[in-house]
């Protein structure tokens, strides 16, 4: 991994589910400082637990990240990514502080690791639901 950085993205995420599991949707919204802050929301076809919601929105919050950065020709190791969510769960797994386990989990919490590794350093923060709302209304 490397240590010198050129940028910070950060990157805001929110899964949930009508319903445990239930219809599933996520929102992030990914912003490199520039102004130009991007917000997309998905709709999962298949039911979800909030968990899984929450993993899949952050895996295809960090694929997004990716194309764009390669769109402006950006190395991801050069980028520090902060990244922000109001699930406690989601954080203290990649923070290492918990294991993963539920099988459902395990195999996106492998996969959203594997897309944290491309970049150059990487952070996760958890933030009150309030604040998270503000972003994306859910």
């Amino acid at each position: 991994m490397h240590t010198t950085t050129t940028m910070t993205a950060t990157v805001v995420f929110d899964g949930g589910s009508r319903g445990n599991p239930g219809p599933a949707y996520g929102s992030f919204r990914l912003d490199l400082g520039d102004g130009l802050a991007e917000v997309q929301r998905i709709e999962f076809a298949e039911p979800l637990t909030n968990n899984q919601a929450e993993y899949r929105t952050l895996i295809a919050a960090l694929e997004a990240l990716l194309e764009l950065l390669e769109r402006r020709g950006i190395r991801p190791d050069a980028v520090t990514v902060e990244l922000q969510t109001d699930s406690e769960l989601v954080v203290r797994q990649l923070r290492g502080a918990y294991k993963v386990r539920n099988p459902n989990l395990r195999d996106l919490h492998e996969r959203a690791r594997r897309l944290l590794d491309h970049f150059g350093r990487w952070d996760i923060a958890w933030q009150p639901r309030a604040v998270i709302y503000r972003y994306f209304g859910h």
